[in-house]
């Protein structure tokens, strides 16, 4: 069998790289486990969303519940401008008062 000639310089490179490539390999698992974790969290927090979507609204659908947002919209602007009118409405019976008691 041939002997490999010593060489320092080659040893001391691929050393280095090794312990380059395990540094870097012990920061993929440690972002993994991190990953992983964030991901059970987040798994868990839907599951809790959605039950409790379920519980208020009925459904926990993305896009029925988009729906349902859409018409609490609407309801609320057309109470506004109800609010609105009756607002102005007040307004002009205090105009008239104070036209009337007012000369």
């Amino acid at each position: 069998m041939p002997k490999t000639p010593n060489n320092p310089a080659l040893d001391a490179s691929l050393e280095k790289e090794l312990a380059g490539l395990k540094a870097e390999y012990d920061r993929l698992r440690d972002e993994k486990v991190r990953a992983e974790q964030d991901l059970a969290h987040l798994a868990a927090q839907l599951d809790e969303l959605e039950k409790k979507a379920l519980a208020e609204y009925g459904t926990a659908n993305p896009d029925e519940l988009a729906g349902l947002l859409d018409a609490k919209r609407r309801e609320n602007a057309a109470l506004v401008a109800d609010y609105r009118e009756h607002i102005r409405t007040v307004r002009q019976d205090l105009d008239a008062i104070d036209r009337e008691f007012g000369e």
